[in-house]
């Protein structure tokens, strides 16, 4: 492969690097990766792998642009809201770089199909959300002989490492099982700055950049923690076992346990006038929204044995919290304690304040 004047003129500034050149630019060219996940991660690692010169990125996302996105997910905008994020992306990739391909698979990676999916990458960028899409993704780079980045956000903090089965540790070195729900908060419930996944995102992709062209230290066997309130980066040595592969390979990825199937209502407007509203989020996240009426009972003094319901014992009482697992356990907790009429509300306050938006 030879660049084109036009490739020579779009590149040119990283094709003036030290130790880069036109074999690296070329590498890139010729490379495919796959990115699960057009959200806060993928947006800048999509816009970064593109201008970059990557000559084939699939994206592999079934949600949908909403509006509490656009404050992080940078390839989105107003315009793209209710439209799925793969597509969106493909838009604003192809926009900034038409010359490369871009696939936008608008599906989510299933035990069935992930291996196929991820069939012919030569690496995974993953910036999933949840703990069974990674271990999934684990799986199907250990099964192709894959490279995968993975990077996690909570809160004000990050996280960031590249697998490699059979050159260093897999994912479930680090976490080898998923945790229950509920146990590590969502961004829903931890909230997420834009410019922390603006820094990871951006670092994921140069470290698919690393990965692709030979250049510099992939972080192999590292673990980066980012702080972004101190705005210091932590390097920590992962220590991988050929057990943790042989029994990936063997057993499949690990799934993450079901909350309990507590009954639920599914819009506000649905609520009796006369309903007891309890709100078992911590304090602060009670302090920074809520909806009007409602009682905060966090889960920790549910599940320690207080019971809010005896509050309104002749009424409806309906629970929720930020997306409603927490709401589903202390239901769960109040219902073994014998009492009934409790209802949890799906998709928390969060669906709640989509729903008024």
């Amino acid at each position: 492969m030879s660049l084109s004047p036009e490739q020579n003129s779009r590149y040119r500034r990283q094709l003036s690097l030290g130790g880069f050149g036109p074999e690296s630019q070329e590498a890139l060219l010729g490379a495919h990766v796959a990115v699960i996940g057009a959200g806060g991660l993928g947006s800048p690692a999509l816009l970064y792998l593109a201008g970059a010169g990557v000559g084939h990125i699939t994206i592999i996302d079934d949600d949908d642009v909403d509006l509490s996105n656009l404050h992080r997910q940078v390839i989105h905008d107003t315009a793209g809201i209710g439209s799925p994020k793969a597509r969106s992306a493909r838009e604003k990739m192809l926009a900034l770089n038409p010359g490369i391909t871009v696939e936008a698979r608008v599906e989510r990676l299933e035990r069935s199909t992930a291996v196929d999916l991820l069939q012919g990458a030569d690496l995974v960028v993953d910036g999933s959300d949840n703990f069974d899409t990674r271990h999934l993704v684990s799986y199907a780079c250990a099964r192709l002989q894959i490279p995968h980045v993975w990077a996690s956000i909570l809160g004000f903090d990050a996280q960031l490492s590249v697998f490699h089965a059979g050159h260093g540790p897999v994912y479930e070195d680090l976490f080898p099982a998923p945790p229950a729900p509920g146990e590590v908060p969502s961004c829903a419930q931890a909230g997420v700055l834009g410019p922390v996944v603006g820094v990871v995102g951006s670092a994921m992709a140069m470290e698919a950049i690393k990965l692709l062209t030979g250049i510099g230290d992939p972080l192999i066997g590292t673990l980066g923690y980012f702080s972004s309130l101190s705005g210091q980066w932590e390097y920590l040595p992962i220590v991988g076992s050929p057990a943790s592969v042989a029994r990936l390979l063997a057993e499949g990825p690990p799934v993450q346990a079901r909350g309990s199937s507590a009954p639920e209502v599914d819009e506000i407007r649905k609520i009796p006038a006369n309903a007891l509203l309890i709100d078992v989020r911590e304090p602060e996240e009670f302090q920074s929204f809520r909806i009007p009426g409602a009682v905060n009972v966090p889960l920790g003094e549910i599940l320690a044995g207080r019971n809010p319901a005896e509050m309104n014992a002749s009424g409806q009482v309906v629970i929720y919290c930020a997306g409603g697992v927490r709401s589903a356990k202390a239901v769960a907790a109040l219902s073994e304690r014998g009492i009934s009429g409790l209802v949890s509300l799906a998709g928390g306050i969060e669906a709640w304040l989509d729903q008024r938006a």
